[in-house]
């Protein structure tokens, strides 16, 4: 009976998220689908969860794109393409408080999503990035919070950055809309 009524209160606890869709507009046009990844980052699982839950991911460029690498995003702040602030796009964060790292033994391979952070381990805040191709020197460097598992065909396409450090020139590519899924 006691076992039975663990199983039924681990059924009743708190849904966690188990990923985002994202509605890319611009040189790529489609869905990208992220399986988040709980057991590894709860935290920033937690966040980004709740930031796209309230929208703030809605209408947020993707302001670094390095071929062969990474597709930046997730500037809250200053990365909105309506109302934003390209100039410092990639400079922001949300109003939440910075989150201490979640390093995990898993690999920055092709499709993987990481947190954004500055030279601070425990600075990554609203800001991830898809990887184009394995990054084995970001283990246990950055934290992993997913993986794509479509849409990969469309992080493809996203708009190359061909500025400082990958700095997208011109209009950027952007998250339309970003929707928590279970």
């Amino acid at each position: 009976m006691r076992k039975l009524a663990f199983v039924l209160s681990l059924l009743a606890g708190p849904a966690f998220a188990s990923g985002l869709q994202i509605e890319v507009e611009g040189e790529a046009n489609g869905t990208i689908t992220i399986d988040l990844r709980e057991d590894l980052a709860p935290a920033h699982v937690e966040q980004i969860t709740a930031l796209a839950a309230e929208g703030a991911y809605d209408g947020v460029v993707f302001h670094r794109v390095i071929k062969g690498f990474m597709a930046q995003t997730g500037d809250v702040q200053f990365g909105k393409l309506e109302g934003g602030d390209m100039s410092r796009a990639g400079m922001g964060g949300s109003d939440r408080p910075d989150l201490k790292a979640e390093f995990s033994q898993e690999r920055f391979l092709r499709g993987v999503v990481g947190m954004a952070r500055s030279q601070d381990f425990d600075s990554a805040n609203s800001q991830f990035f898809i990887m184009f191709e394995p990054g084995e020197f970001l283990n246990r460097q950055y934290t992993i919070v997913g993986e794509v598992t479509e849409g990969m065909d469309v992080v493809d396409q996203i708009k190359l950055g061909n500025g400082p450090n990958g700095s997208v020139v011109g209009r950027p590519d952007v998250m339309k809309k970003v929707t928590v899924i279970e």
